[in-house]
C-alpha cells in the first residue's frame, strides 16, 4: 500500500508550536493535499519525497500561520478616516454614518485589501464580524485565507439586510452557503450589549446553539459601556449576559478591558473565549485588558488586531510586540506575559479560541497545512538566541516571504499568488474616494 502523495516540502528551521515547543534545525514539513503528512529532517524528507515541490530560503524559519481572532476586515477602507477620537464619538459620529453608505462591492474589495495585508504579514486565519458578511467570506475564498465570518446584527436597520428580521434570513443563507466549506466557517455575531436588546441577544444565542457555531460579541470594552449597562440594566455587561444564560464555551468575547476579578472567574468557569486587541484598545484609550489575571484563571486568549480603522493595520507581529510590552509597563513587571506566552496566543491559543485547535495553530501531523516562512537573514534578526523572543520583539510582518494555507501556496517570495495586488490597490483607492469624497 502506498502512502498519500506528498506534493510540497516547506524547508527551514521548523518551529512547530506543539506542546513540547519542538524546534528542528534544518527541518522540513511534508504536505499531502491540505494536510501535514510528516515533519522531520530536511535531508531525509527531501530524499524521501524527491519529486515534491520544495519551498525554502537560505535562512528561513517555518512556523504556524498566525491566527487573528478579532477583526473587521472591510474597515481597511476607513483607515485613518477618523483618528484620535474617543470610541463612542469615533463610532457614532464617524464610522456608523460612513457604514450606512456601504455596499457589497465596497466590502468585498476592502476585505481583499485586508486579506492581502494579512497574508503579507503572516496571518493565515482570521475571525471577522462586519456588514455584508457574504462578501467578506467571498474575499476570503478569493484570497485563499481561512476565515470565521459573521454578519453583525443589532436593533436598528442595517445597510446590508435592512430590518432585523431579514438579518436572520441572511444568517441562515450564509450557513447554507458555507456548510462544510474547507476555508470559511460561519459565526453568529451580536454587535454588543449596548446595541442589542436582551431579546435579540437570546435569539442569536439560540441560533448559535442550533448551528453549533461561535457566538462573537464585543464585551466590556470601555468604562462607558459598563457604566451605561449599569444604568440601563442595573448590572455590568458580563453579568447581563450571565443572567440571560448566554455565557458558555461557544462565546468569543472581544476586548474585555473592563472586567473585575469576579467576572474573570465567572468567564473562566463558563469557558468563555477572549479576543485581546491591545493596539486598538490603546489607540481608542479604552484601557488595558487584565490579560495576566485572565491567563492565571486559565482563560483561552487569542490576539486580534480589530479593524484597520482603529489600529490602523492588521499586522499580527506588531500586535504581539504591543501585547507583551503593554502588560509589562502596566504592571511594572518586566517578567509579565513572556514572549512565548504571547506567541502561543497568536498561534495555538488563537486556534483554541476558535475551536480549531485540532486543525490549525501548530505544525503537527494530521493538521491543516497552514504555515509561513520568515527570512531570518536580516540585521534585526541577527543573532538569534531565542526564537520566540525574536518573533515577538524583533520580527516584522515584512519578514514573511512564503505563506501556505490549506496546503496551497498563496504567497511566494512576497508575491501574492491568488490576487492581483496592483488591481486591488487601485480599485480600493477609487472606491475610498467615492465613499468619503476625499482624494485617496
Amino acid at each position: 500500500m502506498t502512502g498519500p502523495d506528498v506534493s510540497l516540502l516547506v524547508c527551514g528551521t521548523v518551529l512547530t508550536m506543539d506542546d513540547e515547543q519542538t524546534l528542528i534545525d534544518s527541518g522540513a514539513v511534508a504536505v499531502a493535499g491540505n494536510t501535514i503528512h510528516e515533519i522531520g529532517s530536511r535531508d531525509e524528507l527531501v530524499a524521501k519525497y524527491s519529486k515534491s515541490r520544495i519551498l525554502e530560503l537560505g535562512r528561513g524559519l517555518v512556523m504556524p500561520g498566525l491566527v487573528n481572532v478579532h477583526t473587521h476586515a472591510p474597515m481597511s477602507l476607513l483607515r485613518g478616516l477618523a483618528d484620535d477620537l474617543p470610541l463612542m464619538t469615533w463610532l457614532q459620529d464617524h464610522i456608523f454614518p460612513v457604514e450606512s453608505r456601504l455596499s457589497g462591492e465596497l466590502v468585498y474589495q476592502s476585505a481583499l485589501l485586508s486579506a492581502m495585508e494579512m497574508i503579507k504579514g503572516g496571518t493565515t486565519s482570521f475571525c471577522d464580524m462586519y456588514l455584508f458578511a457574504k462578501d467578506v467570506a467571498r474575499a476570503a475564498e478569493t484570497s485563499g485565507m481561512r476565515a470565521w465570518v459573521g454578519e453583525v446584527l443589532y436593533d436598528f436597520p442595517s445597510p446590508n439586510y435592512g430590518e432585523l428580521g431579514q438579518g436572520f434570513v441572511y444568517i441562515d443563507e450564509m450557513f447554507a452557503q458555507y456548510e462544510n466549506h474547507p476555508l470559511v466557517t460561519v459565526t453568529v455575531d451580536p454587535h454588543a450589549v449596548y446595541t442589542c436588546s436582551p431579546d435579540l441577544l437570546v435569539r442569536l444565542k439560540e441560533k448559535a446553539v442550533g448551528r453549533g457555531s461561535r457566538y462573537v460579541i464585543h464585551l466590556s470594552e470601555t468604562r462607558g459601556e459598563v457604566a451605561a449597562a449599569l444604568e440601563q440594566f442595573g448590572k455590568t455587561p458580563v453579568q447581563h449576559l450571565e443572567d440571560l444564560g448566554l455565557l458558555d464555551s461557544s462565546v468569543l468575547a472581544a476586548h474585555c478591558v473592563e472586567v473585575s476579578g469576579d467576572e474573570i472567574a465567572l468567564l473562566a468557569e463558563r469557558g468563555v473565549k477572549i479576543a485581546h486587541c491591545p493596539e486598538s484598545n490603546m489607540k481608542l484609550a479604552s484601557g488595558v485588558a487584565p490579560i495576566i489575571a485572565m491567563a492565571s484563571a486559565l482563560l483561552d486568549i487569542g490576539l486580534g488586531t480589530d479593524g484597520a480603522a482603529s489600529n490602523n493595520d492588521v499586522d499580527m507581529f506588531t500586535e504581539m510586540d504591543m501585547a507583551a510590552k503593554l502588560q509589562k509597563v502596566h504592571s511594572l513587571d518586566p517578567t509579565a506575559l513572556p514572549a512565548l506566552d504571547v506567541l502561543q496566543m497568536a498561534t495555538n491559543g488563537g486556534a483554541r479560541v476558535l475551536g480549531a485547535e485540532g486543525m490549525i495553530g501548530s505544525l503537527e501531523v494530521g493538521k491543516r497545512a497552514d504555515m509561513i516562512v520568515l527570512d531570518l537573514d536580516q540585521p534585526h534578526l541577527t543573532p538569534m538566541y531565542n526564537v520566540p523572543s525574536h518573533l515577538v520583539y524583533a520580527a516584522r510582518g515584512g519578514d514573511v516571504v512564503h505563506s501556505v494555507i490549506d496546503g496551497r501556496v498563496v504567497m511566494e517570495d512576497r508575491h501574492l499568488v491568488s490576487l492581483d495586488e496592483g488591481a486591488v490597490l487601485a480599485h480600493c483607492r477609487e472606491l475610498a474616494s467615492e465613499l468619503t469624497g476625499r482624494a485617496c
